[in-house]
Order: C-alpha cells, then structure tokens, then sequence
C-alpha cells in the first residue's frame, strides 16, 4: 500500500506537467516598424474549463512587449498557431521569450527563447 502511495505521489508532478501549454514553435518576422510573433502551441483542451487562453512575449530582462488572448478552446484543433502583429521590440534585441498559459493552471513553466532575425 505504502508503494502505491509513493508512485502515484511521485507521478503527481508529471500529470500537472502534462497539462500545461507546450509551445512547439514560434517565428519572427519584421512588420511594418514592429515584428509580427507566430506561435504553435498545443493543450489538451477539455473545453471552457480548461484550454490554453493566452501567451506573452517579454525580452530577456522580462519586460513585457506584447500578450496574445485566446478566446476559446481548442479541442481537437491542436497544435494550432496564433499570431501578434506589431509588437514593439527594442532595436539590438537578438532573443525574446515567449510563455504560454493555461485558463485553470496559469502560466506555464516552459519559456521558449526565439532569436530575432535581423
């Protein structure tokens, strides 16, 4: 019995893990003055009481440059991309970051780095 305990304790982390937002690509391309940011990300969406809602991109400082909602779930739509249009980014930036989040659990603690091109 104390065996059991201990492998579903220990299996806990990696079925939290498995429902967070995974980010499986991302791209970067110049718009106009600012970048538009493509992102791929996949979710086992279960409906209005869970599915990935939204992503960010900050710079490797942290700050903030551009948050994109999603206003529904995706069911069996996944992977799926949504993109940003100009999002401002400081000239001399090379990397952003980019996380995704979930509307039940929050963010997610993957961050996925994208180098800009230039």
């Amino acid at each position: 019995m104390t065996r059991l305990f201990l492998i579903l304790l220990l299996a806990l982390p990696l079925r939290l893990m498995a429902d967070a937002p995974q980010i499986l690509d991302a791209r970067a391309e110049r718009s106009g003055m600012g970048w538009k940011i493509s992102v791929t990300l996949t979710h086992p969406d279960t409906g209005w009481d869970h599915y990935a809602d939204g992503w960010e991109v900050r710079d490797m400082a942290g700050n903030l440059l551009g948050m994109r909602d999603l206003a529904h779930p995706h069911g069996n739509d996944v992977p799926f991309t949504r993109s940003l249009s100009s999002v401002m980014i400081p000239d001399g930036t090379r990397k952003v970051l980019i996380r995704a989040r979930c509307n039940r659990d929050g963010w997610g603690d993957q961050v996925y780095k994208l180098r800009l091109g230039r």
